[in-house]
């Protein structure tokens, strides 16, 4: 099978079930996002993060965060007027699994009192930006609430999971032993 059909030169694509919408159709800008999504999960699962007795992290919760972006996605991508058996169910444990999560990070975390500035350390910064592009693929999402089909359990998983990236990134940050730095208005520095 060659990867390029030619058929979308003219700037449409199909979604599963056949129907040609424009490439910037809302719907594919949704799938589109989440796509993008998942490429930086990748990229945080392939960061190195040590594990020290009382922070552990396993890194394994990131195949499961990609393969539920990829049902996600896949329900966005079919027709919502023609719904396919080949499209697999999003299962709602995997929300319990961010929640999880999160509890198990914060418990470890100091309370929060301030918002923080993304950064300290290339790890913790790609999470804050995976976490961003986890907002826009929600938003976007929203944008197709209107549609009858669209399964509200979608928006629950993206904003966990946008939750479980922030403490993702405050976990690391104590991790790697490095600041976090507090937005406190009217200082510098």
């Amino acid at each position: 099978m060659k990867i390029y059909t030619k058929t979308g030169d003219a700037g449409k694509t199909s979604l599963f079930g056949g129907e040609r919408v424009e490439k910037n159709d809302i719907r594919v800008e949704a799938y589109g996002t989440l796509d993008e999504l998942n490429s930086w999960v990748g990229l945080l699962r392939d960061q190195e993060i040590p594990s020290t007795s009382n922070l552990d992290f396993d890194p394994t919760i990131f195949k499961s965060i990609q393969e539920t972006l990829f049902v996600i996605g896949s329900q966005l991508a079919s027709d919502p007027l023609k719904p396919s058996p080949y499209i697999p169910e999003f299962d709602p444990e995997e929300v319990t699994i961010l929640e999880r999560e999160i509890d198990r990070m914060e418990s470890r975390l100091p309370t929060l009192k301030h918002f923080i500035l993304p950064g300290g350390h290339p790890s913790v910064s790609y999470a804050h930006i995976t976490r961003n592009v986890c907002r826009r693929a929600e938003r976007l999402v929203v944008s197709l609430k209107n549609i009858p089909s669209e399964k509200p359990l979608i928006l629950v998983y993206l904003n966990r999971l946008s939750d479980y990236l922030f403490v993702l990134s405050r976990f690391w940050t104590e991790i790697l032993g490095v600041p976090e730095y507090k937005w406190i208005p009217g200082t510098r520095g």
